[in-house]
């Protein structure tokens, strides 16, 4: 009865033979469990990791994620806040913008274009700094942009489109010919990068006018945009 008893403990301690290890069989390897600790007050989650949240200021990038022999989470930055930011393509640079439009200082507003179309469209940028003429006056304590200099700095970009030989402009004889439906959505203040869209609309050849639509940006949201209508000279007399 004994005997029985002992049988039936072995038989109930035992693993079922499925799972019993094969004789010479290594026992498989468990790894130990490590608690991950941040070197930070802020609990560490993965999603973090990945994207960060913005911090006015810091110079903090892509975080990585490297773990120490002793289970400390360290992170580093991947690349400094100055080298994350790529220039803006020169499309034309402002020699070859000088030889397309009349306008001089202190009344040329556009800087560079980074995208052309030939009597399409084109997008140029104006870079907006305290040192403009225009803002001692406007105002001395508040530096913004005036609307009707952010109006003329997109139909200047018009007139890159318009000034090619695809549409026919005359340079000598180029006239910013009306304005509609503008808004002005946002102050645009120096510090400030102004990228401006002007899409040719409505062309007609024989009368010398154009129709375009125009859209300014400041950080990938609008802050000024309208119709405008430019006079070519290139009408019949």
């Amino acid at each position: 009865m004994e005997a029985s008893s002992a049988m039936a403990a072995r038989s109930f301690l035992s693993p079922p033979p499925t799972l019993r290890r094969p004789l010479g069989q290594p026992e498989p390897f468990s790894p130990p469990s490590v608690k991950l600790r941040a070197r930070s007050s802020q609990p560490l989650f993965f999603s973090n990791i990945r994207t960060p949240a913005p911090v006015v200021g810091s110079k903090r990038g892509r975080l990585v994620a490297r773990c120490a022999v002793d289970g400390v989470v360290t992170t580093e930055v991947d690349a400094p806040i100055e080298k994350r930011f790529p220039p803006f393509p020169a499309v034309m640079d402002i020699n070859q913008i000088r030889s397309i439009l009349p306008h001089r200082f202190p009344f040329l507003l556009v800087d560079r274009v980074i995208e052309y179309t030939p009597g399409v469209t084109a997008v140029g940028i104006k870079n907006v700094t305290i040192n403009d003429n225009f803002f001692p006056g406007h105002f001395p304590d508040r530096p913004i942009m005036p609307g009707v200099l952010m109006v003329e700095a997109m139909a200047q970009v018009g007139g890159l489109v318009m000034l090619q030989p695809e549409v026919g402009g005359s340079r000598e004889n180029f006239f910013f010919a009306g304005i509609d439906k503008v808004r002005f959505r946002k102050p645009v203040i120096a510090g400030d990068t102004l990228v401006m869209r002007m899409t040719l609309v409505k062309l007609q050849k024989r009368f010398g006018i154009a129709k375009m639509e125009g859209k300014a940006y400041v950080g990938g949201e609008v802050v000024c945009e309208g119709e405008f209508l430019m006079a070519t000279g290139s009408g019949s007399e």
